[in-house]
């Protein structure tokens, strides 16, 4: 069966190739991102959300993002919401996705 394209998660990709190393499998009816051998990320049904620490996850929830909700009864508070607007911006999206990925 051919892999089904995602005009989304190729978008993302696409918005991430200044940050070296970014690979992407597919993983719970969505796609992990990896920077080398760390998970940083997460797309899922159009949406992404990127792994967050104590010193990162203000600046979500100052864009009123919540934490990725793989189903009604799981909730991953480790992983947030990314903002449209930083999506949409190749700079800041790649500042994002770094942070993120920090070990």
């Amino acid at each position: 069966m051919p892999a089904k394209h995602d005009g989304f998660k190729d978008f993302i990709l696409d918005q991430l190739t200044d940050l070296h190393h970014v690979t992407c499998r597919a993983m719970f009816g969505g796609y992990g991102l990896y920077q080398k051998a760390t998970f940083f990320g997460i797309i899922h049904k159009g949406r992404l959300y990127f792994k967050v620490t104590a010193t990162t996850v203000p600046n979500y929830k100052e864009h009123g993002m919540k934490p990725f909700r793989p189903n009604a009864k799981q909730t991953l508070t480790s992983f947030y919401e990314v903002p449209i607007d930083v999506i949409e911006d190749v700079e800041a999206l790649t500042q994002w996705a770094a942070e993120a990925a920090e070990r």
